[in-house]
């Protein structure tokens, strides 16, 4: 097989605080059916490196005197059937709080050095490590490991392998001050607007944009939103220079772990019938009492990114419509305790704030719908796990939102395409009138029935997605 490297900050199951997680977990497994190996590089974070000193098998791949003021090991492993490199920089990483931020709640400082150590070091595997964990393609994703592009120029004796960025979401730049220059090792030749300077800073993910070989994001529409200044969080104009390196492909989900017909954490089902157990059960967990009307489910952070400000003042439009709320989350306080006040004075809205992985799949399994009103979404997940559940995703018109839901209107009803129901422009009194759309819909037993059969059969998983990639991995390998 032939050989590559994902550099990344967290990878599922082992840890994760996102959807990059889920990407970097999912890519070796749907990779392998290509050709191709991938291996991951990822820090030694106290969670990761626990089950290496309770016994797991590992050899040394190298040992670092010093890395950025500490002595490193390379690790090689297998850590819940993937082949991973773990980072073990005390230094670095052995700390409390979780991986980006501490007990404070604010940045860790030092990050700037934390994801620079662990660019350099894939960057020194990949032209100077042992000849069976050189990489013929390097994989970076997020500003975390932005800096890999330019480590590798620096260390290159000869050719060096093909770079491929992947944007999982452009707001976070990874900025530090010019002044880190000689500390994190950057060539000051390169700190330049053309280069990966911005606005006086340092950038790590201007970085990677600029000097890796090629670029995706996680679905076609958010590629195209992130040459607009509204979505390009200021690299708008970089990503236009870029163009035709960019390509946008859709995140997949884990078939497995997300199967209706076989999920321990619900009463499994393949036909109407078993929607409606699992939605008895949900309506009993929330104590919600039975009514007429659809059972929309929320499961994500309560931020506004996902546009939950947008729902709390549109939610008349299913409340008042004979609908109701099931919610999972956690997040800005303001809209934890708007969802709890809202909880408190309406019996058909139930919360839970928090993460329970069980519960989120108890949700999607019971839910007629799932809202992801999201302002921006690079490719979303959940309407993903809705569609496998035939929990019709209401989700706003942006992003990989409009790649993956068949908005219900008259044409798609007619054709008998639809797949659940966007919603635009990205406003309350929007949302407000697409949930009206949802209960209007779902109170049509026979095109309910039928958007549901079409949510259920759409593709969802990562096969078209890892040919893709695998075709860019081989466009990359025969240029290196």
């Amino acid at each position: 097989m032939r050989q590559a490297l994902s550099v990344v900050s967290e990878c599922a199951p082992l840890i994760k605080t996102g959807g990059l997680a889920d990407v970097a977990g999912a890519l070796p497994a749907a990779l392998a059916h290509e050709g191709w190996h991938l291996r991951s590089i990822l820090p030694g974070y106290p969670s990761v490196m626990r089950p290496l000193k309770s016994g797991t098998a590992t050899s040394t791949v190298v040992e670092l005197e010093t890395l950025f003021g500490g002595p490193a090991r390379l690790l090689s492993c297998n850590l819940a059937g993937l082949d991973m490199l773990i980072l073990d920089a005390p230094h670095l990483y052995d700390r409390e709080g979780s991986i980006y931020l501490g007990l404070d709640g604010n940045d860790w400082p030092d990050n700037p050095v934390r994801f620079a150590a662990l660019s350099r070091v894939a960057a020194w595997l990949a032209t100077s490590g042992p000849e069976e964990y050189r990489p013929e393609i390097l994989h970076l994703h997020d500003w975390q490991a932005g800096l890999t592009p330019i480590y590798l120029k620096q260390m290159a004796k000869g050719p060096v392998p093909g770079t491929l960025f992947t944007i999982h979401n452009i707001a976070f730049h990874g900025l530090a001050d010019q002044s880190m220059l000689s500390k994190l090792q950057l060539p000051r030749q390169s700190f330049t607007p053309v280069g990966f300077e911005f606005y006086g800073k340092i950038s790590a993910l201007k970085a990677g944009l600029m000097f890796s070989d090629k670029l995706t994001t996680v679905s076609p529409q958010y590629a195209l939103e992130l040459m607009e200044p509204e979505f390009g969080m200021g690299l708008d104009g970089v990503l236009r220079h870029r163009r035709n390196d960019l390509v946008g492909i859709l995140n997949g989900i884990d078939l497995d772990g997300w199967n209706p017909s076989d999920d321990e954490h619900i009463v499994s089902y393949t036909t109407a019938r078993g929607k409606a157990r699992n939605k008895a059960r949900l309506r009993k967990e929330f104590d919600l009492p039975q009514t007429d009307g659809p059972l929309a489910v929320v499961v994500t952070r309560l931020t506004t990114q996902k546009g939950l400000d947008l729902l709390l003042e549109a939610l008349p439009g299913l409340i008042d419509n004979g609908g109701q709320l099931a919610l999972l989350g956690s997040g800005d306080h303001d809209l934890e305790l708007g969802f709890m006040r809202l909880a408190a004075n309406s019996p058909n809205v139930g919360v839970r704030i928090g993460y329970d992985e069980s519960l989120s799949h108890r949700l999607i399994a019971g839910g007629d719908a799932i809202l992801v009103p999201s302002r921006f979404e690079p490719c979303g997940l959940t309407q993903l796990y809705g569609l496998r559940y035939g929990t019709i995703p209401v989700v706003a018109r942006t992003g990989g939102l409009s790649d993956t839901v068949v908005h219900a209107n008259e044409v798609a009803l007619r054709s008998g395409v639809a797949t659940g129901i966007q919603v635009a422009p990205n406003s309350s009194s929007a949302l407000y009138e697409g949930l009206k759309t949802l209960c209007t819909l779902y109170s049509e037993s026979g095109t309910w029935a039928k958007i549901q059969k079409n949510a259920m059969k759409q593709a969802v998983g990562w096969g078209p997605s890892a040919s893709h990639y695998a075709a860019l991995y081989n466009g990359l390998s025969k240029q290196a």
